[in-house]
């Protein structure tokens, strides 16, 4: 599906530029990131659009990146009513009580040092794995840090990109 265009990523790139600006903060809630994903319409192909996507991360200022932090739940909290949020966090799910506990007082311990939300690519990771990421992560100096959140949220921008262009081409054909 990456290396040409499909039929989602037709539809997407004609969507009107409210309803996509709409769509791409349901990616990434950074409005920065949306206007330099939108300004680049119509994209060849998949590829090209994720490219555009890394850019525009890779791009992000630190009040930006901010933004974009901040319309991700804590981990082990998803949004209530956002299928995506509960998808990526599906790891969570089936965690024990102790492990749910354990992860809250990670998060709010993470989110004291760093001022935000622990960040991490959670599609298909275990809780387990989350736990030992932001244990492993909360040591970090705040510089290193940032850099990790940013690639964290590529990942998360990618395969949330993905989904919207495959979910525009099912749309399409109902």
């Amino acid at each position: 599906m990456t290396s040409s265009s499909t039929p989602g990523l037709a539809r997407f790139n004609i969507l009107a530029d409210d309803e996509a600006t709409a769509a791409l903060h349901e990616v990434c809630a950074s409005a920065a990131w949306g206007r330099a994903i939108l300004s680049g319409r119509p994209y060849a192909t998949v590829e090209a659009l994720l490219s555009a996507g890394d850019a525009a991360t890779a791009a992000l200022t630190r009040d930006e990146l901010a933004d974009a932090m901040a319309g991700h739940p804590p981990i082990g909290r998803p949004k209530p009513g956002d299928p995506a949020s509960s998808r990526e966090q599906r790891g969570m799910a089936d965690a024990t009580e102790e492990l749910r506990a354990e992860m809250l007082e990670l998060n709010l311990a993470y989110q004291e040092r760093f001022g935000h939300v622990f960040l991490i690519c959670a599609t298909g990771a275990t809780g387990e794995q989350m736990r030992d990421a932001v244990k492993s992560r909360i040591g970090n100096p705040p510089e290193r840090e940032r850099e990790i959140v940013r690639s964290e949220l590529g990942r998360i921008n990618r395969i949330r990109l993905t989904r919207l262009v495959a979910d525009a081409a099912e749309a399409e054909g109902e």
